[in-house]
């Protein structure tokens, strides 16, 4: 009597399933991308929930770069791969489209800036008085040749007529960070921030300085020739226009267009 043949296991359900998950997850995979983003150094609280709500809604990777808008000219004009630019002003971008590194029709104002002036010192209050008395010996901004919120702190002072007779007392930032790390660690008894840098609430009095002691902080965004075919940039800056990004925009304390 010959021996029954044994029937070899079949696999077909486990390949049926594999070739489902297959094609249900390429499409995903195909179409998630990365973009690297330099972006001001004000900016960075809000960008950083701006690009977890947006990389969870996508999939892409957003790779982003905090610092000095002035620096980041540079940057970009000596070749840096970034794809797109979050200025701290509308200067920037408008002189990086005009130079042909960036793509004209991308350009919009994704926030409004608001300058404070910022003091942790106890018995030292955050105030127009406490500028003109000078009763310190060190007050912190940020370049004005490189920062828009140093230019704007510079702009108020000389319109409070005490510009002059507080320039021996600045300790200068090279980007809006370094010029509220000043003021937070001690070198600065009080300084001129950027009101979203007080989200959190910090020890001390805030001054909201008045809108017409200074020009407009508008904050302008630009897609970069570099990734003028980047998907992940392009839809990242789009992001920026949405009611949620605004609403997170909004919270820290700009304005919005």
């Amino acid at each position: 009597m010959q021996p029954r043949a044994r029937k070899t296991p079949s696999f077909r359900p486990c390949r049926l399933l594999f070739s489902v998950l297959a094609v249900t997850l390429a499409p995903a995979v195909a179409h998630a991308e990365q973009a690297r983003i330099a972006i001001a150094a004000n900016f960075i609280g809000p960008a950083k929930e701006l690009i977890a709500a947006y990389t969870k809604k996508t999939g892409d990777t957003i790779i982003p770069s905090f610092g000095s808008s002035g620096q980041f000219v540079v940057q970009i004009e000596h070749g840096a791969g970034y794809d797109a630019f979050l200025s701290a002003d509308e200067a920037k971008p408008a002189r990086l489209i005009q130079d042909g590194y960036g793509v004209r029709a991308s350009r919009f104002t994704y926030a409004i800036g608001k300058l404070a002036l910022w003091s942790p010192t106890p018995g030292l209050p955050a105030s127009e008085a406490t500028l003109r008395a000078a009763s310190f010996q060190h007050i912190a901004l940020c370049n004005p040749d490189l920062a828009p919120y140093g230019a704007a702190a510079v702009a108020a002072l000389k319109a409070l007529g005490v510009y002059q007779s507080l320039q021996p007392r600045f300790v200068m930032g090279m980007d809006i960070s370094q010029a509220y790390q000043f003021v937070q660690s001690g070198n600065a008894e009080l300084g001129f921030v950027a009101l979203s840098q007080l989200h959190a609430h910090p020890v001390g009095t805030v001054w909201l300085l008045p809108q017409f002691l200074y020009p407009p902080i508008r904050q302008d965004a630009v897609l970069l020739t570099n990734g003028a075919h980047n998907h992940a940039a392009q839809a990242f800056l789009s992001y920026l226009k949405s009611p949620e990004a605004l609403t997170i925009i909004t919270a820290y304390g700009y304005a919005t267009p």
